[in-house]
């Protein structure tokens, strides 16, 4: 898992797609799942995907409830 800033990736917003402009924590859990099956984006966007996964496959979305803006 790539290192980020937890209050950016709180409130990172979805750039395109169905759920643009959701956060990305807020995304469902099976839209992650697609990215990971077809290929994540290029760059921050898709290391923050591959985040957000792996802390909603632990249930622990509620660490970054706080930080939202």
């Amino acid at each position: 898992m790539e290192s980020f800033d937890l209050k950016k990736l709180a409130n990172m917003r979805m750039p395109f797609g169905k759920y643009t402009n959701w956060r990305l924590i807020d995304l469902p859990e099976d839209y992650l799942i697609w990215f990971s099956r077809k290929g994540y984006p290029e760059g921050e966007l898709g290391d923050m995907l591959k985040s957000v996964l792996e802390i909603k496959t632990n249930g622990l979305e509620y660490l970054l409830s706080p930080l939202k803006k």
